[in-house]
């Protein structure tokens, strides 16, 4: 995710980090390089279309606003659901090791054995949206022994919920927890289970395949109309406003792509690193360890 200052005016005309526009020069410059052939062959009377009508352009480019409005709408509405379900499980994490140092007592190795799998339910989860190898050592975190097990599992992460449910059994059946402490502390961990479900719901359902095509090949259909619109009362400025609109379109079309999947690695997918460091700075404070520093912004993005 791309973390600065605001640029000012003159700045933010030319940032780059964080733009979409290296990946769409490509094809403004193929509208545009268009576009001046067409105005070329037109001002050499090759070509005839300056008598061409510039309405059924307009009523087009209506339709498209309103399909890329609605694309780009659905497309922040999932990476900021994604964005709130990873903000609840901070809370989530934080309110499990309060209220766990109540019920278990401060220093009880259980409640570190709890909170430990739950960090890495959170980097094994990070690592299964990201559809990546896991890059922490998660037997830093539980052991072993417990990786092995959970390993058995088809779901990493929701195996290391499990785990903890279990340990919470343990304590209930030895009567070191009561029916009640057993409630509080299920619930945080079913609330874990839930955002993980979310989670999973959002990377293994994408905007439907057919929608996306339409709007992507409408903006292009369009791009490549407007220059025969505009040429008759533009002249050669028409390939320079067929160049900004391309950007446009194509700028949206491309943000609203990188919004669509919001749990990779694209400068302004979420910091999933960064949030899983709070997790570990939460349960460290929490069992009064050494909390290991937040993630550093590097060259304006957080990972």
């Amino acid at each position: 995710m791309i973390v600065r200052d605001r640029p000012n005016a003159i700045a933010i005309l030319f940032a780059v980090r964080g733009s979409v526009v290296p990946e769409i020069v490509p094809h403004i410059l193929g509208v545009a390089l268009f576009s001046v052939a067409v105005t070329a062959l037109s001002r050499y009377h090759l070509m005839e279309v300056s008598s061409l009508s510039v309405m059924p352009i307009t009523l087009l480019g209506i339709v498209l606003s309103i399909l890329l409005g609605f694309r780009n709408n659905a497309a922040y509405d999932r990476w900021w659901e994604a964005r709130k379900l990873w903000g609840q499980m901070v809370y989530e994490i934080r309110s499990l090791a309060r209220a766990s140092g109540s019920l278990l007592g401060e220093s009880d190795p259980v409640r570190r054995a709890i909170l430990m799998r739950v960090l890495a339910f959170a980097h094994a989860l990070k690592s299964q949206l990201r559809a990546e190898e896991e890059r922490e050592n998660l037997a830093y975190w539980v052991g072993a022994p417990a990786l092995a097990d959970a390993r058995r599992k088809s779901n990493l992460a929701e195996a290391f919920i499990a785990q903890s449910g279990q340990l919470l059994g343990e304590q209930y059946r030895q009567g070191r927890l009561d029916s009640m402490g057993l409630k509080i502390l299920d619930e945080r961990l079913t609330a874990l289970s839930s955002i993980q479900a979310g989670c999973e719901r959002i990377a293994s359902t994408p905007l439907p395949f057919a929608y996306t095509l339409l709007v992507h090949r409408t903006a292009y259909v369009y791009c490549y109309l407007l220059p025969f619109a505009l040429i008759g009362g533009l002249g050669w400025a028409a390939p320079v406003l067929v160049a900004v609109v391309a950007y446009t379109f194509f700028g949206i079309d491309k943000l609203s792509e990188h919004l669509e999947t919001p749990f990779g690695r694209d400068p302004n997918d979420l910091p999933l690193d960064a949030l899983c460091r709070i997790h570990e700075i939460s349960v460290a404070d929490a069992l009064g360890e050494p909390a290991p520093k937040p993630l550093p912004v590097q060259d304006f993005q957080l990972q």
